[in-house]
């Protein structure tokens, strides 16, 4: 038997991939478990979608391959979206990808760009898939580590010149996971004007554009004067319409970017079965009326989860967008001890070192759960908080 590839041992444990089998242990216990963990919430999908799928499950021609061109329908259906929401446009044919999933494209984009000796600029917390996809591509990740000091905004004045000189791609991710941190536009217009400067293509993650509070409106990338040179933009049905599992998700940039992500795309999967674009077209073309009742449930459960957190002893403030409370930690107190020590008394939460070195001494709650069983978490949290403080 041959030994695998040497970049399979440079992939740290994925953060989420023993959460499911915990659960199952400790249910098998008879321990009551509420799961803060994932970003996976338990409500229902669009009702338009669910009954877009029912119909064209049941056409023949929609259970073909798709290939890179997908369903055409949803192609103009996302350019409208983006014309709609951010007033841009964008070609649905050369400016625009289906993807099985955001994190599938943001992962194959460094096997179009990246190879030995090129590094790739990356937030510590931060999404998996983008350290991933360059540990594959056989790149370099410089992990840049967020932390209040800079609003957990990634400064590149102080990522190193030589890096700086090697880099192919920055991630960047806002509204953030994990931390909820939103980007202002000044910050925006430097990170592009330096990306133009230092010829790095902007990878911009925006699954969370949509799930924001309190008046706040997240932008597209290319709202940013000259981001059509230098960025690429990837979306998720997953956060916005509960539609985790789908796995539907698009890119769009121009289209020299799109083609080289395409092209790897060709050779790795087939296109995204079409009665879920069919069905994705529903949930965008009824997002106006559907969305604002969705954000509401999980206004209710951020305000329940920072209230529930506070009062617990956690220091922690209502973020603006995605689903998550991120939240410190006493000093000395590692994250992962921490998260089993809660696991023991049924709350499963994320540790902030399993999202990266960088997250240590933080640990999310993903605020996806009813409002009573977040308090019930909180409760159970500040218990296990204030024993192991005593003995830290």
């Amino acid at each position: 038997m041959p030994k695998p590839a040497a970049r399979l041992s440079q992939l740290p444990p994925y953060p989420l991939a023993h959460i499911p089998q915990k659960k199952r242990d400790l249910i098998a216990r008879g321990v009551d478990v509420i799961d803060l963990g994932a970003g996976d919430a338990d409500l229902a999908p669009p009702p338009a979608a669910v009954e877009a799928l029912e119909t064209a499950v049941r056409e023949p021609a929609m259970s073909r391959y798709g290939f890179a061109l997908g369903y055409p329908p949803f192609r103009d259906a996302v350019a409208a979206f983006m014309k709609r929401r951010f007033s841009q446009e964008f070609h649905p044919l050369s400016e625009i990808t289906p993807l099985v999933g955001s994190k599938e494209g943001l992962s194959h984009l460094a096997l179009a760009y990246v190879g030995p000796g090129d590094a790739a600029i990356m937030p510590d917390p931060g999404y998996n898939a983008y350290r991933g996809g360059t540990t594959l591509a056989g790149g370099d990740p410089y992990l840049y580590a967020l932390t209040p000091r800079t609003d957990f905004l990634i400064d590149l004045d102080e990522v190193p010149a030589e890096v700086l000189k090697r880099a192919k791609l920055l991630y960047l991710n806002y509204p953030n996971n994990p931390t909820a941190a939103v980007a202002p536009r000044d910050y925006l217009e430097r990170v592009v004007r330096r990306c133009r400067e230092l010829d790095v293509l902007l990878v911009y993650d925006n699954a969370y554009s949509e799930m924001t509070f309190d008046g706040y409106v997240a932008p597209s990338i290319f709202e940013i004067d000259g981001a059509r040179d230098v960025a690429i933009e990837f979306h998720s049905f997953s956060k916005t319409f509960n539609m985790t599992g789908w796995r539907c998700a698009w890119a769009c940039g121009s289209a020299p970017v799109i083609a080289a992500l395409a092209k790897v795309k060709s050779f790795t999967d087939t296109g995204q079965f079409m009665p879920i674009q069919r069905a994705a077209i529903a949930a965008l073309e009824t997002a106006s009326e559907w969305l604002p009742g969705n954000l509401a449930v999980f206004r209710k459960r951020r305000d329940a989860a920072v209230q529930a957190f506070s009062a617990a002893g956690f220091t922690t403030l209502a973020p603006k967008a995605t689903m998550y409370l991120w939240m410190p930690l006493p000093e000395g107190l590692p994250s992962h001890m921490f998260a089993d020590a809660l696991a023991e008394e049924g709350v499963i939460v994320l540790p902030g070192a399993g999202l990266g070195a960088g997250g240590e001494g933080f640990f999310r709650v993903s605020f996806i759960t009813s409002p009573e069983r977040i308090g019930e978490a909180a409760r159970r949290a500040g218990t296990v908080l204030r024993n192991m403080a005593a003995r830290v």
